[in-house]
């Protein structure tokens, strides 16, 4: 019998993750189906029960839902505890588990497929949302020198400073005090919503250093402000969240299905310009 997997979200008519993820079955031999759901504001619960009852193994989960799915769950991993978010669901019986691979997959795409290992380096992490607490636990188990977190309200970083303190030392700032520093940063990831609105976080050109990798979270839309700014800066090594999609989306695959598979051409074939 066919395995069925699926995406929820709300919207969800632009995911490419149905794409992505029948690619990654047919290159690796699976006999499974994967669908978008468009869930129901308020009743995400009921979308998800139904879609167990029908036969559901899986479930990946996009915006608006992945606090619904960190209350879903009746068991979760580290890091989805720690970030108090799940992207992802996995269905044994009545144990729902929940996941949160956004930080593993953007730690991988950086690390491997761009080549910027973080460990000895200074890492600038833009944002306390959702996604960059999913990165915190991933960033800091690369042994950076610095891993410093910067948002627009100081007590929202400072809080989740001391929620991390144990897993590594981790630096929490506001935009203000950033400008003040000399000497730029070796990686630099906007994980703000301000690009989904066209504007600049509040980052100054010295936040890059030489030779620094500058990378968006938001993907296929080109230049983004950030990305503009860091160009501007002199930065060489700029890139978007593609890589991130894609390697999230292989490790849900690999724990649902117990196989890794090659994400490089489909990163290849989602990526556009960034000109």
């Amino acid at each position: 019998m066919t395995d069925r997997y699926a995406v929820i979200g709300n919207p969800i008519s632009h995911t490419k993750s149905p794409m992505v993820q029948m690619a990654f079955a047919q290159q690796t031999g699976q006999d499974m189906d994967y669908t978008a759901i468009l869930g129901t504001p308020g009743g995400f619960k009921e979308d998800v029960d139904s879609f167990r009852r029908n036969g559901g193994r899986g479930l990946n989960v996009t915006a608006p839902f992945k606090l619904d799915a960190f209350r879903y769950a009746t068991k979760l991993q580290e890091g989805a505890r720690l970030a108090g978010a799940v992207n992802c669901l996995l269905f044994e019986g009545e144990e729902v588990t929940g996941a949160n691979f956004d930080g593993v997959g953007l730690t991988r795409d950086i690390k491997h497929n761009l080549g910027f290992p973080m460990k000895g380096k200074r890492v600038l992490l833009l944002g306390t949302g959702g996604a960059a607490r999913g990165a915190l636990l991933p960033f800091l188990e690369q042994e950076p020198s610095e891993l410093v977190m910067v948002d627009r309200t100081v007590e929202t970083a400072n809080a989740l400073g001391e929620q991390f303190a144990e897993y590594g030392t981790l630096v929490t700032t506001g935009y203000e005090q950033l400008a003040q520093e000399r000497g730029g940063y070796d990686i630099v990831v906007n994980a703000t919503s301000a690009s989904l609105r066209n504007e600049l976080p509040p980052v100054l050109p010295s936040a890059f250093g030489a030779g620094c990798l500058a990378y968006e979270l938001l993907y296929g839309k080109g230049l983004t402000p950030f990305l503009r700014l860091a160009k501007d800066a002199g930065v060489q090594h700029v890139a978007d969240g593609v890589g991130m999609l894609v390697e999230q989306l292989a490790e849900a695959f690999e724990w649902w299905r117990g196989v890794r598979l090659d994400t490089a051409p489909m990163i290849k074939k989602l990526t556009v310009p960034l000109v």
